[in-house]
């Protein structure tokens, strides 16, 4: 059974990938990432984790081109990121906003921070402590795709949840 699972788990991994094989900027890439395991799976990921975090709420949304406002699938993310936390109230958060290469640092320093913000206000809006939550802007510094094309300058364009402190 639990090969079985690996090997399911290997498939649904493999079709997240091809679904982000898209180079339009109107693609919501966050939609291809954001599927939330199953916890009860078997798995060797402790809870209240860093990991848990990732894999049961996802750490990253996902912004249009020179935008910083939160698409509804970004919001549903976002969601589930507050729920996790609200369970685990002990955990902190930094939240990076990040952009494509395009436009100047300083520029792009700015709308990393408007990101990151955004995403903040919504998990505040939720219940999560704002004093939990810090916020920094990488601009384009952090790529996480350094090539120049479309489908890396989208994936670039995020706010990425880290656990600074673990829930236990």
């Amino acid at each position: 059974m639990k090969d079985l699972l690996l090997k399911l788990g290997a498939v649904a991994s493999l079709s997240i990938l091809a679904a982000c094989g898209t180079t339009s900027d109107d693609v919501d890439l966050d939609s291809s990432t954001d599927t939330a395991i199953d916890s009860g799976a078997a798995s060797s990921v402790v809870a209240g984790s860093a990991e848990d975090f990732a894999q049961n709420a996802t750490n990253r949304v996902f912004y249009g081109f020179d935008r910083y406002d939160l698409t509804p699938t970004a919001r549903d993310t976002l969601r589930r990121q507050a729920a996790w936390l609200n369970q685990y109230p002990a955990a902190r958060i930094r939240i990076e906003g990040n952009c494509d290469e395009r436009g100047t640092r300083e520029y792009n320093l700015a709308l990393g921070a408007r990101r990151a913000n955004a995403a903040k206000s919504f998990l505040v809006e939720l219940g999560v402590d704002p004093s939990r939550i810090e916020t920094i802007s990488y601009g384009k510094e952090r790529p996480i795709d350094p090539r120049s094309t479309e489908e890396a300058w989208a994936l670039n364009r995020n706010a990425t949840t880290v656990i600074t402190s673990a829930a236990s």
